[in-house]
């Protein structure tokens, strides 16, 4: 799976923060094996997109669009139970282990040491996001828009090879590709070695960082970027599409024919190993990732829980609809479709079909996926929303969700950990909570809901 920056650390905050189970994670990474690191690593990337349940609206963001609102953890002088030096030797053992030369492991990690920028960024927390009409309105910015539709003329030839080559439409590489890093404009600066060996060393995943960093050794090895080059995000994303380096080794194609797969500075390379991940994904050429629909107010809304999926038809005989004016996409009547509402029951519904799952492998958050699917269509001039986003229901706080969970745990609606995510579990608390209210079950948190169990 390939993380920007902010969206690793929106996952991250399922991790807890307490010092002594950081500590003990380190002493069990220690006796790991790099086979274990790699499973280790591997588990998050496996796409685990369904359900598609809405996610908390632009909780996930893809920079430049939405930089979004920290509060730091300042906890930064905490002292690990080990010197760094320590710690680069013990994994430099691991690593040779592993396959990594000693001279590949001694050039990469020449003047490393901790980033304190990268420790303070691994350990924010944030307390406010944007709502998801926000988020969607910085991704399908007209400056965005243009810039796409300019890049799709410009690269039209080599998209075309791109698209014969692995069947992934145009326009979803470009919209992922703007999306990721604004056209290649902003890939992050940060040594990824460095980056990496700090999250390792004093992370709050430091099996999955381990990880992430023995594959961005072994990209150095295959001599596909010298270390000085291999920038990218605080959280070790890289080049121009954003990829962490496990999916790298796994799906970086050399499209260009240079000999080297360089995701950073060939857009050949780039877009190639995306269509290459998205094909991998499932992606299938020529059909839709989705569409508006409207819901009656009488709609069970108990069938938009992101799990249930039907076919398109079978939907519009429970009494969806299209809005007025639009058509059935040619052929998608029998195509697999789940209902998504990205703001709850009174904001904009969608279909969302198996193309759409796609994009979520590659970044496990529905309004990503939206942004994704609707830049695309705006670079055809259409995929303009119909439906009327219920600005007035801003997103609760993090402080306020885990509140939220806490109130719901009182009631009687078991929602899991309070810990400020709104999973599988707290969605059905709170549908839970809506129904006993008599209010549309749709698993979405407001405060209409956080004063009514407040109340109680």
């Amino acid at each position: 799976m390939i993380w920007s920056a902010l969206d690793l650390q929106f996952l991250d905050l399922c991790m807890p923060l307490r010092l002594s189970q950081r500590w003990q994670s380190r002493q069990l990474i220690a006796a790991s094996s790099l086979i274990l690191l790699v499973a280790c690593a591997e588990k998050p990337t496996a796409a685990d997109a369904l359900p598609l349940a809405p996610a908390q609206p632009a909780a996930t963001v893809s920079p430049p669009s939405v930089p979004g609102d920290a509060t730091p953890d300042n906890s930064t002088d905490l002292q690990p139970l080990q010197t760094f030096d320590q710690w680069q030797a013990g994994f430099r053992q691991q690593a040779l282990q592993g396959g990594i030369t000693a001279s590949t492991f001694d050039r990469a990690f020449l003047g490393v040491t901790p980033d304190l920028d990268v420790i303070k960024a691994d350990r924010s927390q944030p307390e406010f996001t944007r709502p998801v009409w926000e988020y969607l309105e910085g991704a399908l910015s007209p400056v965005r828009v243009r810039k796409g539709k300019a890049l799709l003329e410009q690269n039209a030839e080599l998209l075309a090879r791109i698209e014969q080559r692995y069947g992934v439409d145009r326009q979803v590489l470009v919209s992922v590709w703007g999306m990721e890093s604004n056209f290649g404009q902003f890939q992050g600066n940060k040594s990824v070695i460095r980056s990496l060996a700090t999250l390792a060393y004093e992370g709050r995943r430091p099996s999955f960082a381990q990880a992430q960093l023995l594959a961005a050794l072994q990209i150095l090895q295959n001599g596909d970027i010298q270390p000085d080059a291999m920038r990218g995000s605080w959280a070790g994303a890289m080049g121009q599409t954003q990829f962490i380096p496990t999916t790298y080794n796994t799906h970086a194609v050399d499209f260009d024919g240079d000999g080297r797969r360089d995701i950073w500075n060939s857009t050949a390379d780039a877009l190639a190993s995306t269509a290459h991940y998205l094909q991998s994904s499932g992606w299938q050429k020529g059909q839709p990732w989705g569409f508006e629909v409207q819901l009656a107010p009488d709609f069970d809304f108990w069938l938009a829980d992101g799990v249930q999926r039907k076919t398109v038809n079978e939907w519009l005989q429970l009494g969806v609809t299209l809005p007025t004016g639009t058509r059935l996409p040619g052929g998608s009547g029998q195509l697999s479709a789940a209902l998504l509402l990205p703001a709850g029951a009174r904001g904009p519904a969608f279909l969302v079909l198996d193309n759409f799952r796609a994009i979520l492998k590659y970044n496990n958050s529905s309004s990503y996926a939206l942004a994704v699917s609707l830049l695309g269509d705006r670079f055809s001039n259409w995929g303009y929303i119909a439906g009327a986003w219920p600005k007035e229901d801003l997103p609760l706080s993090r402080s306020e969700r885990i509140e939220l969970q806490e109130l719901l745990n009182t009631s009687g609606h078991d929602a899991g950990n309070p810990d400020g995510i709104i999973g599988a579990n707290t969605r059905k608390a709170i549908r839970n909570a809506q129904h006993a209210l008599g209010w549309p079950a749709d698993g979405y948190p407001t405060h209409k809901l956080l004063e009514s169990l407040r109340q109680r």
